[in-house]
Formats: C-alpha cells, structure tokens, sequence
C-alpha cells in the first residue's frame, strides 16, 4: 500500500514538473509571438547577413551580423581560456591532488559559479579593463580580450565539475591495466583516462558555451558596446545579450525596434537549443555504452 505521504510527495513532483514545462512553454511562446512579426517587414537572410544596426533611425535598418559575430568571438576566445584552466582543473582534482587537498580544491572552484556575473563585470571594468589598458597601450581595455578572459572564468566551474565527473566515473582497472603495462601516470591520464571520458568532456564544453553566449552583464559591461565587424581581439565589440539589455529599456512596446530584440532572442535561444540537444546527445551516447 502506498502511503498518504507518499501520495502527496508524489503529487507536489508531478505538479512542480508540470509548472517547469508549463513556464518553457510560456517562455518559447512570448519570445516567437513578439519576435516572429519583424520578418513581415525584414527577411530572416537581410536580418542575419546584414551589418547595418540602426533600430531607431528614420529609416531603421536590421541587421543583427555585427552582433552575431561579437558574440562569437567572446564566446569563443572565453572558451580558449576555460577550456584549458577547467580540464586540467578537473585532472588535477581527480588524477593528481592528494584527497585532503582535493576537498579543498574542488569547492573553491566551484565558488567561482556562485559569485553573481554583475561582480565579474564590475572586476572587468574597474580593474582588469585599465590594467590592460596601461599595459599594451591600447585605446579602450573594454574589448573582446578583456571580455573573453572574465567570461571564461565564469565557464571554468561548468567545465571543471563536469570534466571531474566524467573522469572519476573512469573504471579504476584501467588506470591499473595502463599501470601494469609499463605506463606512467602522465601516459595513463593522456592516452587512457581522458579518451574514456571523452563525450563527459565534450558535453561539458558544450555547456559551457550555451553559458557564455547567453550570459549578458559581462558583456554589456566589458565588451565595449561598438556594433562592429572586429579587425582584431582588442576591438569593441557588441554581442547581441548586451544589445537586448542596453536597448530594451528604450523600446515602445509592439514598435519594429522591441520586435527586433525579440527577434535577436529568438537567434539566442535557436544556438542555445542546439548546444543543449547536441550536448543532450552526446550524454545520451555516453550512458548507452
């Protein structure tokens, strides 16, 4: 007999589950009915290729391209640098930390999730912003260097946990087979540990770039705001998370110019959905071996 308690645990899941996916729903419907009107007056090929950004002049022009590729290049020079810091955070914790400083490593980075993304962009932009600046003279340190190395220590946590994860859940005998074949510990961790939680690694670097692309203080804040093609990673920049922040505010509601924000999130949210299926795909492979 199931008991009364175990009845209304039940039941308080089964309704929490169903506000989850009642919400993504919501969420999915606003964005498309707001967005999806602006391509009555733009086509989708002239609002994704074209540079022009001007929402608000006599004769607005569209273009999100500018912004696609500052995300872009943030998103990925972020990922050149939490990629590294995260998986060998995530080896050193599993494979070569003794287990008291392993229980003091691994929360310390996971702190780092825990410090709200305003703080990061405060830190960019008073300190490390003039700092870079100062040191390789530049004209502005608000730009994609400077943007790309506090968005990739935001995304070091995601890559770390998840890296640790996936290569703990390496059986102990193949560490021991490498070992007793002559192996050392560098050769075991490169050639036997790594490969066998390769899709846990995978998946967790595709996380981490649904997190970067979508994260919008740091760039608002950092990047520069320069709606711009970049020449180099010391150009401003203006990712499209920034862009629906910095402009929203300005916006009549129902005008072209609140329609193409919406538009924008709705590109946002198309990347992140693939990022996610894709990373949902690569777990689901990894957990049918």
């Amino acid at each position: 007999m199931i008991s009364y308690k175990d009845k209304l645990f039940k039941g308080i899941t089964y309704v929490a589950s169903l506000f989850v996916i009642v919400f993504l729903f919501g969420i999915i419907y606003s964005i498309f009915r707001e967005g999806l009107p602006l391509f009555n007056v733009v086509s989708i090929k002239e609002f994704l290729t074209s540079t022009e950004w001007y929402p608000t002049h006599a004769e607005p022009e569209f273009g999100i391209y500018t912004l696609l590729l500052g995300s872009f290049y943030v998103t990925l020079g972020a990922l050149l640098i939490a990629i590294p810091l995260g998986l060998g955070s995530a080896i050193f914790i599993s494979e070569v930390a003794s287990p008291k400083l392993r229980e003091i490593a691994k929360p310390v980075i996971e702190l780092l999730a825990s410090i709200p993304s305003v703080v990061y962009g405060l830190f960019g932009m008073a300190f490390l912003a003039p700092l870079l600046r100062e040191w390789l003279d530049l004209q502005t340190g608000l730009n994609i260097f400077s943007s790309s190395i506090i968005l990739g220590m935001m995304v070091v946590p995601i890559i770390a946990s998840m890296s640790e994860d996936a290569i703990s859940t390496v059986p102990k005998s193949l560490r021991e087979a490498s070992f007793a074949l002559g192996a050392t510990k560098w050769e075991t961790i490169t050639r036997v540990v790594l490969p066998a939680a390769k899709s846990g690694i995978i998946g967790s670097v595709l996380l981490g770039f649904g997190r970067a692309i979508g994260e919008t203080m740091v760039v608002l804040m950092v990047s520069g705001g320069s709606a711009q093609i970049p020449k180099s990673i010391f150009d401003s920049v203006r990712p499209m998370t920034s862009t629906i922040a910095a402009e929203m505010g300005e916006t009549v509601i129902g005008d072209l110019h609140y329609q193409s924000l919406f538009a924008i999130s709705i590109v946002l949210f198309i990347i992140t959905f693939i990022t996610n299926l894709i990373t949902e795909l690569v777990f689901l492979k990894r957990s049918s071996r």
